[in-house]
């Protein structure tokens, strides 16, 4: 367990908040969701652990598809 301080309280509530229903979403029904979900729970993260790396991964996708768009 590593305690973490945020950096800044600063940001996008309604962004982060899409960011944690969508990820919330995908941990019930995404499949390759549930197998990282099931992966990282064997490794011994928590719930909490697992969601702040699903929505770092959802960001980055997202980042890089908005990317795309603009090109």
């Amino acid at each position: 367990m590593t305690t973490r301080h945020r950096l800044n309280r600063g940001g996008h509530r309604q962004a982060n908040a899409a960011l944690y229903r969508v990820v919330i979403v995908r941990m019930q029904h995404h499949e390759p969701t549930k197998a990282y979900v099931a992966r990282r729970t064997t490794e011994g993260k928590t719930k909490s652990e697992i969601i702040r790396c699903l929505k770092r991964l959802l960001a980055r996708e997202l980042w890089a598809a908005m990317l795309s768009r603009v090109k």
